[in-house]
């Protein structure tokens, strides 16, 4: 098959999790043969079949480069690619602007659309936005996409996922994206839930994300933890507001264990975690983006992964990549549950920062390798040589649903 794929996100302009398994999937699907073509906003892209469309060069969303408007973006693909309607597919990430430009060019020759829904748009907001700014930044992002695709479904506020009207301005412009497409796919069957309540019609197949085979081509040994042994803890995820990494703070000050936390990523909470730490003493460690490869050989050696988010993360590739080398993991949104094996993981009473020490103060040392064990035993499936296969019936289902 020839493929498109449509990202505002994507590596290496963008350490983060999802960008990098879009990457793999790239990757999967050459080696198997297929012709893919990566378009995304950045500069100067140096990899074979991707290429950056027009970016804004001082906006960035933490830390992400930004397209421009859909329609420049949209003419910009046809000049570098007058061919486009040979290609069999186009797949879709995110809402943004390269993304919007994906759908419009799908549409405009009639070729399949899969649409990929990563995120919780409506809590992003909610979460990152100033108070009185989250209504006019919701109001205004719902107007832009309106602009340029179809909005048939309107999102009342209710007591569910939508309790104020910023929140249901962004379902709304979600659930109005997912409807274009041909075939949904979603990382996790709760957020496929979530996205049937508030209007979405398309057919939605839940689709783990998957983990490059090749950063984890190795055995990983499993975890023992001694009793009074430091307790290693890594935070491999953004550190931005949503994903909470002040109340997880605020939770291992409280600790009277010995550990230790290293953290990996960076976004808005950045500084402020790093003064929180300072202030308290904490034996803390805070490293910035780095490169993949370096933070497995720290996941070799931890005996944690760490998911403090909550009511925000579809699926989560820290949990991912955790599973792959055999990592437990703590967090306290029991929906992430769907997402790693039974008995691998800690979970917090609640996403209060008490909540999350007693937890942690309270896992016996003996339970990390019996964790550990069930991670590694289910290590394989969630590499992304297996996923990909799943994507390529999904492919095959969007061409079929287009044909109706």
């Amino acid at each position: 098959m020839r493929i498109a794929i449509f990202t505002d996100i994507y590596a290496p302009w963008s350490n983060g999790g999802i960008a990098s398994s879009i990457k793999a999937q790239k990757d999967e699907l050459e080696k198997l043969g297929h012709r893919v073509t990566v378009f995304c906003p950045g500069f100067n892209a140096r990899e074979k079949n991707v290429i950056t469309v027009p970016s804004y060069k001082h906006l960035m969303v933490n830390g992400a480069v930004m397209a421009r408007m859909p329609d420049v973006v949209e003419e910009f693909v046809l000049e570098k690619v007058p061919d486009f309607n040979k290609f069999d597919v186009v797949h879709v990430n995110y809402e943004a602007g390269c993304s919007i430009a994906g759908i419009r060019l799908a549409k405009k020759f009639g070729i399949p659309l899969v649409q990929t829904m990563h995120g919780r748009e409506d809590q992003a907001i909610a979460m990152n936005v100033p108070g009185s700014f989250k209504r006019l930044v919701a109001g205004w992002l719902n107007r832009k996409h309106r602009k340029y695709l179809e909005h048939d479904v309107r999102v009342k506020r209710d007591k569910y996922q939508a309790p104020t009207k910023t929140r249901a301005k962004m379902w709304e412009m979600m659930v109005n994206h997912a409807n274009q497409a041909d075939v949904v796919t979603t990382p996790s069957g709760h957020f496929a839930k979530k996205l049937e309540h508030y209007g979405v019609e398309k057919p939605i197949i839940a689709m783990s994300n998957g983990v490059a085979d090749e950063l984890v081509n190795e055995d990983f040994a499993e975890r023992e933890l001694e009793d009074g042994a430091v307790l290693k803890m890594i935070w491999n995820s953004r550190l931005s507001r949503e994903k909470r990494i002040l109340p997880f703070l605020r939770a291992v000050a409280e600790l009277k264990r010995p550990y230790i936390l290293y953290v990996y990523g960076y976004g808005n909470d950045y500084k402020r975690a790093q003064r929180f730490a300072k202030k308290h003493g904490m034996k803390v460690k805070f490293y910035g983006e780095t490169p993949r490869k370096k933070i497995l050989v720290r996941m070799r050696e931890a005996h944690l992964g760490i998911m403090a988010s909550y009511n925000f993360d579809t699926q989560g590739m820290t949990l991912l990549e955790a599973e792959a080398t055999g990592l437990p993991v703590f967090f306290c949104d029991p929906e992430m549950m769907e997402v790693v094996p039974r008995e691998s993981f800690v979970i917090a009473g609640g996403p209060e920062p008490e909540a999350m020490a007693i937890a942690l103060e309270n896992m016996p040392a003996e339970k990390v390798a019996k964790m550990s064990k069930n991670m590694l035993k289910n290590r394989q499936e969630v590499l992304q040589s297996k996923q990909v296969k799943k994507l390529i019936a999904v492919y095959r289902q969007a061409i079929k649903e287009a044909k109706k």
